[in-house]
């Protein structure tokens, strides 16, 4: 699929989310997802780590999209589901996820979670030598058939985003390699557990670059090669590479490419894929990112200063990382008419604000855009991951509904439902309605 083909699909969908009412006075903004990219997406990352000999397991990290429709669908695109908690597992389970394609990980496990892992066999990494101790002693109560690694921090530094960044030498993630006597305490803590068959690291993330992942997947590729020969066979059969490829947020070009990183990997590494290990991968980001998009009513124009502001409904409580750290998480703001046409009239520098009550909620500071009017739309692209499931209830705002859309063959749009927009019942349960009131303790 090329970039134009991908524009052209997507200005088709905004037309017919407006024309569809969609978006409306009543429902003044909304997500929306590209199937076909989806699909195509993960079709490119098959094909990217397809090797001869080398099984590879490709799982999708949930907390990029916790929607269960297209959990659904990525599964039966061939992908199973990374999960970082119970609710996140319950939603993989509800799209029809089975365990045997299940990964868990979290720095946080409970005793509980961990017993449900590892009761239905799903596979485990664990994240420090506590956790494991855990494991242990659920394994002394009942068999399990799990997969377990061990989840290492290489230390190698941090990309461009700092809070992205899990390899750095004081990341929360993982056993730190650098620390002394960690690399130690790892071979014996394999030499322990012979049914201890994975090992977990996980470098990338937005604004780290493939190297330094690549980097982070050598150590443990060579840590692996360390455990096997300490045990005189293969007792590591499986090293997940974690995912966190990182996204251009700048054009509708998909770069880097799956391939590219794959490629890469080859090159630095070429023993990971000589077939004595399995692989598994936990992509989230890269695969939604560019097949999403946020739309919403422009309420009101006016200016401040003699800047033109474009006050709409999408804000902090959709774009909450754009909002409070937009040099690490821009986004390309689309300005549409009230048809959901794209304008072409004459750039104007103006702020695209949200309608969140603070005054840097804000998804664009001066962005020269075509002038943005009331009942116009603006488009907020790459917005597939994250921006649908980490959805921040300032002022009481509900959750968008979010559609997913296909073009038919005659080029009409269809579109069908991922997720209902939440109603202000929904929203006044949520906040303790009902419930009989705190009352105040009287003075004795």
């Amino acid at each position: 699929m090329t970039d134009d083909e991908l524009g052209t699909r997507r200005g088709r969908a905004l037309r017919a989310a407006v024309e569809q009412g969609l978006v409306s006075q009543d429902e003044p903004v909304v997500g929306l997802l590209d199937v076909e990219g989806i699909t195509r997406s993960a079709a490119a990352l098959h094909a990217a780590f397809d090797t001869p000999g080398v099984t590879v397991t490709h799982h999708f990290a949930v907390k990029a999209a916790s929607l269960v429709p297209v959990l659904a669908l990525l599964g039966e695109c061939g992908l199973g589901a990374e999960v970082a908690s119970p609710g996140e597992l319950a939603l993989a389970r509800a799209a029809g996820i089975p365990a045997s394609r299940t990964v868990l990980d979290s720095p946080a496990k409970t005793t509980a979670e961990l017993r449900e892992a590892l009761t239905l066999g799903i596979a485990v990494n664990a994240d420090n030598p506590h956790e494991l101790a855990r494991i242990d002693a659920l394994r002394e109560e009942t068999a399990s058939a799990s997969p377990v690694g061990l989840r290492v921090n290489p230390q190698l530094g941090a990309g461009s985003i700092g809070a992205m960044s899990t390899a750095t030498a004081t990341s929360k993630f993982g056993v730190a390699l650098r620390d002394p006597g960690a690399q130690e305490w790892v071979l014996r803590a394999y030499a322990e557990r012979p049914w201890m068959n994975r090992l977990h690291t996980h470098t990338g993330s937005q604004g780290v670059p493939l190297e330094l992942m690549a980097a982070g997947v050598r150590a443990a590729w060579e840590l692996a090669e360390r455990i096997n020969a300490a045990a005189g066979r293969r007792q590591v059969t499986g090293i997940d590479l974690g995912g966190g490829l990182p996204v251009n947020f700048g054009s509708d070009e998909t770069t880097p490419a799956f391939a590219d990183y794959a490629g890469l990997l080859r090159t630095e590494i070429p023993g990971l894929f000589d077939g004595r290990y399995g692989l598994v991968t936990e992509f989230g980001r890269s695969l939604l990112a560019k097949n999403g998009t946020v739309l919403a009513r422009v309420e009101y124009a006016k200016s401040a200063g003699g800047r033109p502001i474009a006050v709409t409904h999408a804000g902090a409580q959709v774009a909450t990382r754009t909002v409070f750290v937009p040099d690490a998480w821009p986004v390309r703001v689309l300005a549409l008419d009230a048809k959901g046409r794209e304008k072409d009239g004459e750039p104007v520098v103006q702020d695209v604000a949200g309608p969140c009550c603070f005054a840097g909620d804000l998804v664009a500071r001066g962005r020269a855009l075509p002038l943005l009017a009331a009942g116009d739309h603006v488009a907020l692209l790459d917005t597939g991951a994250y921006y649908f499931s980490t959805h921040f209830a300032y002022n009481s705002l509900p959750r968008p509904a979010v559609h997913g859309y296909t073009a038919r063959p005659d080029g009409t749009i269809a579109f069908a439902p991922v997720r209902a927009a939440q109603t202000r019942a929904e929203l006044l349960a949520e906040s303790g309605a009902g419930l009989p009131p705190l009352r105040r303790r009287e003075a004795a």
